[in-house]
């Protein structure tokens, strides 16, 4: 059986709104409201949905960067959100990121060998360091020789590398990838995932992996979450989620990947929502999706929809009225 490595249990975080001279608040802005998830040892969950509906958010609350407004995450069992300064610089030796922006998340006036050598001198975890940073770099694709370069010297997916190289630096258990390839070329991304992919083999790594491509999250993933307006609308194994995807704003988001054949492309119907993603400073009652579900009705709007298994077992879905359920009724 499956280890679980990390569990996330009914996290919220909300950021105050504060307003005048005085800084009052309010209001709050919700941007992960209630969310369960979890990931198991050397497995890759993928997270999905629009911008703004609390992916990286709820990436930066794993890692410890920002603390929850309630809620709890347990990692190899046991709650982390009380941990003191020692104990989280001890966690962050097994949860590392790979950030989105390879440019920015790099010290433009450090050298490359110095960028990924940070945390192993933070560490202290070997002698040699100038050897193992080398080492590394090799492992990412990256020559030995560029050591003393500076970031601006390499491209975008070699940047990434980089990043990459340094979040393997501690040999991890975890990696948050949060849109590691989005600001990348297409023909580079491949070579990213496909990096990233080799290096979940050599080293046993976990990832979580945050994209809004599931292109990308399909070759990835073997679970996929998505979220909307910080909260979990499905949860599926990689094959039933792009086969049988039952909450109607996953089926949004598949109708929205462009088909490869120009003829299906052009016959197929896509599935456009209506109106925009609503403010999760005022987030809709009941189920937050409803202002802009094709199928929603006026119970969804008084009830919030909570995650659970369906009749096959494959999907955790929160919707009164999922698909097949649907289609049903109105046959």
């Amino acid at each position: 059986m499956s280890q679980e490595l990390l569990r996330i249990q009914d996290l919220e975080m909300h950021f105050p709104i504060k307003e005048g001279v005085l800084q009052k608040t309010t209001g709050y802005v919700k941007a992960v409201n209630g969310v369960s998830l979890s990931v198991n040892k050397g497995e890759t969950l993928g997270i999905v949905g629009e911008s703004g509906c609390g992916k990286s958010t709820l990436a930066k609350t794993i890692l410890g960067l920002l603390k929850p407004t309630s809620g709890d995450i347990f990692y190899e069992g046991e709650s982390i959100l009380n941990y003191n300064a020692k104990q989280m610089h001890e966690l962050r030796r097994n949860i590392q990121m790979v950030f989105q922006d390879p440019f920015s998340s790099l010290n433009p006036r450090m050298q490359v060998g110095d960028i990924i050598a940070a945390p192993l001198k933070a560490y202290k975890t070997t002698k040699n360091v100038k050897q193992r940073v080398q080492e590394l770099m090799e492992l990412v694709g990256l020559k030995p020789e560029y050591y003393h370069r500076l970031p601006h010297e390499f491209s975008g997916g070699q940047r990434q590398r980089i990043g990459i190289a340094r979040a393997i630096a501690l040999e991890p258990k975890l990696i948050v990838c949060d849109e590691p390839v989005s600001a990348l070329d297409v023909s580079v991304q491949a070579q990213v995932i496909n990096l990233l992919e080799d290096l979940q083999k050599e080293l046993g790594l976990t990832y979580i992996f945050i994209a809004h491509d599931l292109s990308v999250i399909k070759h990835m993933a073997d679970r996929v979450g998505v979220m909307y307006l910080g909260k979990v609308m499905e949860l599926s194994d990689n094959d039933s989620f792009y086969q049988n995807a039952q909450h109607p704003y996953t089926n949004a988001l598949l109708s929205a990947i462009p088909l490869p054949d120009p003829v299906k492309e052009k016959e197929r119907e896509r599935i456009v929502l209506k109106g925009d993603l609503p403010s999760p400073a005022n987030p809709p009652s009941g189920c937050v999706f409803h202002t802009r579900c094709p199928r929603a009705q006026d119970y969804c709007k008084k009830n919030v929809p909570l995650l659970e298994t369906k009749e096959d077992g494959t999907h955790t879905v929160a919707c009164f009225f999922p698909i097949e359920h649907a289609e049903q009724i109105q046959n």
